[in-house]
This record gives structure tokens, sequence and C-alpha cells, in this order.
């Protein structure tokens, strides 16, 4: 029995080490994937004329350092600090117009509004504008920018541009490769939106990246969410009205959803925080989830949709400041499915065995336990599963969970076979 416990003992030691590598490897497995990066490049230039005095400015080119085939992707074009040479007559907009050249792609090219300028200011802080490239079909090695002129102008004169010049015998391109990457990110878009309110002569152009992620088991006349979150552009915040003027601070999120015979809207509220007066409206730093329920089965396609701030209501619907989006057809859409609901069938009780046999039998008494037909909730269930859960692959948790067990085992025959080397 002694050298059995000993035999015992030193397997289980063994195991030790091999349940450390397990651990190992499982920490790597639960690991976070790393975030898309982006590529960025600047492009010298050389400006003159018109209502800012800078005779040379650096640009930079911004997009991801990969795409996927057949998707389109965002250009940030980063504009630095301009000093202003003529003021502007009265409280106006920076306007900025890109002429570019793509390969592999196409761009929605055009005038786009930078920050919000007052007569007493002596610069420009540093901003940046949003192109869309669409990466056309067949493309499959890169995309290649090449920025041309870039004119820079007061919204309330448009006729006093500044003109900013790349060198003409340059060749330089911002190349996005056509491979694995994610695009602007998973469900991620720049929307562009026009602000109005309180008052209809109060106006604002703003833009705010919207994260969207789809739900994963949404099912016939139960609540679903899409979880949606939103993030400024630098130099295009909403700001709140300077006088005469309170909103809540309540900001209401929409998408737009199509392909389901009455389904056409998800809405979700939260929180801005404070708000004072002449100051940005911040957003709510926590993802706001959007409900809707279904009456149909089928495939939802999504779009983000307007956003309002403030209310006279608790459903939001006479908001104080309504934002509607300008850049539509440009978006990206999401889909995602939506099922029959589902009820868990009622097991049979186990058939009694006959036995024939003239010799006494013992009987065994079982308790089964019947689950009753389940029915459907009247009362829609919030929120929507957003893991991958099993789709995604092994989990690394439960390389931890087995290792460590593996490990206490181990120490425990590393014990028993010390003790008995001691007694001899």
């Amino acid at each position: 029995m002694s050298q059995a416990w000993r035999r015992l003992a030193q397997k289980t030691s063994a195991v030790g080490l091999v349940s450390t590598f397990v651990i190992f490897a499982g920490s790597l497995l639960a690991l976070p994937a790393p975030a898309q990066a982006a590529a960025t490049k600047q492009f010298n230039y050389t400006c003159s004329s018109g209502p800012f005095s800078n005779t040379s400015i650096s640009v930079g080119l911004s997009a991801p350092d990969s795409v996927t085939v057949g998707q389109g992707f965002d250009l940030t074009v980063n504009i630095p600090s301009l000093t202003i040479a003529t003021h502007p007559t009265s409280a106006t907009t920076l306007q900025a117009n890109l002429d570019m050249t793509v390969t592999g792609g196409t761009a929605a090219t055009g005038v786009k509004t930078g920050p919000q300028i007052t007569t007493t200011q002596t610069s420009v802080t540093a901003s940046s504008v949003t192109y869309r490239i669409t990466v056309t079909a067949g493309t499959t090695t890169k995309v290649s920018v090449k920025p041309g002129d870039l004119k820079l102008a007061f919204a309330s004169n448009v006729s006093s541009v500044t003109t900013c010049r790349p060198p003409t015998s340059t060749t330089d391109v911002l190349d996005v490769p056509i491979g694995t990457g994610s695009g602007n990110g998973t469900n991620t878009d720049v929307v562009e939106y026009k602000c109005v309110g309180p008052a209809t002569t109060d106006t604002q152009d703003v833009e705010i990246k919207v994260e969207m992620t789809m739900p994963t088991s949404a099912r016939v006349g139960q609540q679903f969410a899409i979880k949606w979150k939103g993030t400024y552009t630098a130099g295009k915040e909403l700001k709140a009205p300077t006088t005469g003027q309170t909103i809540t601070a309540k900001v209401f999120a929409y998408a737009s959803l199509t392909g389901i015979s009455g389904l056409t809207s998800a809405t979700g509220e939260g929180s801005t925080g404070t708000i004072t007066a002449g100051q940005i409206v911040t957003l709510p730093t926590t993802q706001i989830d959007l409900k809707s329920t279904a009456n149909a089965a089928g495939t939802a396609t999504v779009k983000p949709a307007k956003v309002n701030f403030g209310s006279d209501t608790a459903t939001g619907n006479q908001p104080k400041i309504e934002c509607t989006v300008q850049n539509e057809s440009e978006l990206k859409t999401y889909t995602f499915a939506v099922g029959n609901a589902s009820t868990s069938p009622t097991p049979s009780p186990s058939p009694t065995p006959s036995n024939t046999s003239p010799r006494p039998t013992r009987t065994a008494t079982h308790t089964v336990t019947v689950t009753p037909t389940q029915k459907k909730s009247q009362t829609p269930k919030a929120g929507a599963d957003t893991g991958g859960g099993g789709e995604m692959g092994p989990d690394g948790r439960l390389f931890i969970v087995t290792g460590t067990a593996l490990i206490v085992a181990a120490a425990a025959g590393g014990l028993i076979m010390r003790r008995r080397t001691i007694r001899g």
C-alpha cells in the first residue's frame, strides 16, 4: 500500500507540471484581442490669401491600417491650428474642402464643417473633418489616397478662401491595405448631424462616432436591445444654448430598422450629466440600450439614426435639441437575425420496466422532475445577449480553472510522498 501511495504521489506531481502549462495557455486565451490600429501620414502644404495668415501647414490623413474586402472606411483629415488674419463680422464656422485622388476606391468629397469661430478669436484650434471612402468592387490589394488642394474659409464669407497646395512634384499617398481589418472598427461609423434648438434659429453641425453592437439572441415577441455609444469628433461637439434656454440632462438615441414588417426603429435614453450654458453637452460614457420588439422573424438591417437632447416628456418625443442625420447614404449598415420564440418541451417520465421472473425483485424509487410547458412572458425582457459565447471558440477561463485544480492535486501528492519518505 505504501508503494501504491508513492507511485500515485509521483504521478500527481508530474501532472502539476503539465497543469502549470495549462494555466499559462489559458491566460493567453483569456487576454483581449488588440484594438484595430490606425495609419496616419503627414502632408506638407503651402498656403496663400484668404482669411488665414498661415503660409505653410502640415495636414495629417488618418485611416484604418487595414480594411476588409468590399467594405468602405472613414478618412480623417487633421487640420492644424490656423491663425486668423481677417476676423469674421459675425459668429461662424470653419469650412474645409479637400480635393483628393483615390485609386481603388471613390471619395464622397465636398465642403465639410469645422469648429465654431467667434468675432474675437485670433486663431482656430486644431480640428478634423471626415470623408467616406468606398472601396471599388474587386479591389484586393490596397486603396491609395493622394491629397490635392485644401481650401479653407469662413461659412459666413465663402468668397474669401485660403488655398493650400501640396508640392506639385509630390507623389506621396496614403495606402490602406486590403486585408483582415475591420474598417471603422466593429459596428462603428461617423454620423454627421444637423442639430436645431432650443430655438428654431439655433443650428449646429455636429459629428458623432457611433459604436453599435447588434443583439445575438433576438426573438419574436421579446424585447431586444442594440448597444449604442457615441463619441464626438474633435471640434464638432454639441454646445448648450448660451442664454435664455435650459435643457434637461437627457439624451435620446435612435436606430432605424428595415427588413421586418412593423419594425422601424429602436430607441434608448441616457444621461448627459450637468449641462452648462455655452459649454459642450457631454455624451454618456457607457452604452445605451436601444430597445424594440419584433412581431415577426427575419433579418433586420440597422443604421444609426437621430439623436435628441433634453425633453419636456419622459418619452423624449418633445426634445429641446433635435439632431437629424445628414450623411445617411454614406453610413454602413448592420444586420441581426430575429428568431421565432421557443418553448421548452415537456419531458415524458421514464417507463417502468416489467419483470416476469418469479424471483423476488428489488424496487427502487426514482423521483422524476417534470418541467411544465414554458409560457410566453407578458413582460418583455430588457437587454440582449452580446457575447460570442461558444461561437467564439475555447474560453481561456476553463483552462485556468482546470489547471488550478491540477496544481492543488499535485501539491497534495507531493506532501504525501514527502511524509512517506520521512517515515521510511
